[in-house]
């Protein structure tokens, strides 16, 4: 059993992303409820704590808080933003509203005796984020970094071991965040990094084989990156014991459906493929709405698996491809219902099933993606960029049709191959169908045809983006080609707006 790091969540939009920093480290982590009791935390027998930031104030009455029986369970803890103000607060500092805020990339000058900040350098760039401080320390406590504006931008309580930092060290703009990190991991906590992918694999496979046993299971095979790897560590684990149904609704990008055909057709399992653009296209007949189209998609998706389903008699066991972030978003054990994702809690009512095995809900996305290296699986599928459910019909502004589909289709495809040349990608990249017409010239005719706008940029969590800055030459090969080599496509822009203020999709 590897080691155990334990992230108590305040409702700070980035506990993900300390957990995933600290699996970067080789240390495994958990997130959990902030209100999580002490007698479950001592039982849990965590190495360490990290408490991460929230949107609240510690000092209004109805803010969340922790069990204060963390603190004397001689366990390392780490408070980050909100969690340095909570942890203070709690054992009788004073937090209050600051004079003068604190957001994005600011200097703080760090004491580096503290093993917070062992080979860090003294002056250091960090992301703030906060209306509140710590004015007053509690006893014990000592300040170990400060900027302009906040005395106390970190503190420790070394006797202790209870460390806070006001700025946050899991994002990439504090710079030597990850290190910070791994100091409170390995100097601090004492971890030895034994958390493992091997060691994941076949643990799950042991898992799957007891609990199959030599039943049959199913799985709603989408082609994306979580149910491709989840199908491969079944078919692994039980071979032959697998059935995958693959629902083609007609809104994968270039020959998508035919590599996922060739690539699990393959494999020692039972491949369906239901091709239901023709279906899916109807229910969409006149449908503008981004959020109706959404909807009509899911549920016409249920439906035919369900009809697919149950052609195949009794199944025990349904398999989904459900990874860390879909559980914590959807509650369950670990707080509040952020949203309900489709692979929790939406199952088919009609469809009976013994039980629900979920092999990667411990997973985060990239890890999921190294797993399916080690499992076998080609890049095109383990190194898939992101891409909704309901697939290019959101790609596609307006009433969605076969011709609108077959031009962004194409256009997707000739960005993805251009964009595929460069030696640093932008992390997300695709075409968008925009519904607009303009006026253009080909050969000696004016032409009145569709607008296609292209959309890259760059993130590390997909939470935020900033727009790629491809260079015009690589923009221009782009455009010449779609509109040379798409007759319909008059013109090419190229969309420069960065989340927030705009999400990463179109729809």
């Amino acid at each position: 059993m590897s080691e155990l790091l334990l992230v108590l969540d305040f409702g700070g939009q980035y506990k993900e992303l300390i957990a995933r920093t600290v699996r970067s480290h080789s240390v495994y982590s958990e997130i959990w409820p902030g209100h999580t009791s002490a007698e479950k935390i001592r039982e849990l027998n965590p190495i360490g704590i990290i408490l991460t930031g929230g949107p609240h104030s510690v000092y209004l009455p109805d803010s969340p808080k922790c069990d204060p029986g963390i603190f004397k369970l001689g366990i390392p803890i780490l408070g980050i933003c909100y969690g340095m103000q909570l942890m203070c607060h709690m054992l009788g500092g004073t937090v209050e509203a600051c004079e003068k805020s604190e957001y994005g990339r600011v200097k703080a000058r760090l004491k580096t005796c503290s093993p917070l900040f062992r080979d860090i350098p003294e002056q250091n760039t960090v992301l703030m984020s906060h209306t509140d401080l710590v004015s007053k320390l509690p006893d014990g406590f000592v300040a170990i970094a400060e900027t302009d504006h906040c005395s106390h931008a970190a503190c420790e309580n070394p006797a202790q071991k209870l460390y806070g930092v006001q700025f946050h060290p899991e994002v990439e703009h504090t710079d030597n965040g990850r290190r910070i990190i791994g100091n409170f991991l390995f100097d601090v906590c004492g971890a030895k990094g034994d958390y493992h992918l091997d060691d994941y694999i076949e643990t799950q496979i042991q898992k799957i084989r007891e609990k199959v046993g030599d039943q049959k299971v199913l799985l709603a095979l989408s082609g994306g990156v979580d149910s491709s790897v989840c199908a491969s560590l079944l078919s692994k684990a039980i071979p032959g014991q697998l059935t995958c149904i693959f629902v083609d609704h007609g809104f994968m990008r270039y020959k998508e459906g035919d590599e996922i055909e060739r690539v699990f057709s393959a494999m020692d399992l039972n491949f369906i493929r239901v091709n239901a653009e023709d279906r899916f296209l109807a229910k969409l007949k006149g449908v503008t709405a981004p959020e109706q189209k959404r909807k009509l998609i899911g549920e016409e998706f249920i439906r035919v698996f369900e009809e697919e389903a149950a052609k195949l008699g009794d199944i025990p066991f349904l398999a989904q491809g459900t990874i860390y972030p879909d559980v914590i978003e959807s509650g369950g054990k670990l707080g509040a219902t952020i949203k309900s994702h489709h692979n929790v809690g939406g199952l088919p009512e009609k469809l009976a099933f013994k039980e629900i095995i979920e092999p990667l809900s411990g997973l985060f996305k990239d890890e999921v993606r190294v797993l399916g290296r080690k499992l076998g699986l080609p890049t095109s599928l383990t190194e898939r960029q992101p891409f909704p459910g309901p697939g290019l019909a959101i790609r596609v502004l307006g009433e969605v049709t076969r011709e609108k589909l077959e031009i962004v289709r194409l256009a997707d495809h000739i960005m993805c191959e251009e964009i595929g040349k460069l030696r640093r990608k932008p992390e997300q990249y695709f075409a968008v169908y925009t519904g607009a017409y303009s006026v253009g010239v080909k050969g000696d005719d004016r032409t009145y045809d569709s607008v296609i706008a292209l959309r890259a940029v760059h993130t590390s969590d997909f939470m935020t983006c900033e727009y790629a800055p491809l260079s015009h030459k690589v923009l221009s090969r782009i455009a010449s080609r779609i509109t040379r080599e798409i007759p319909s496509v008059s013109r090419v822009v190229y969309d420069i707006t960065s989340k927030p203020p705009a999400t990463v999709e179109w729809e």
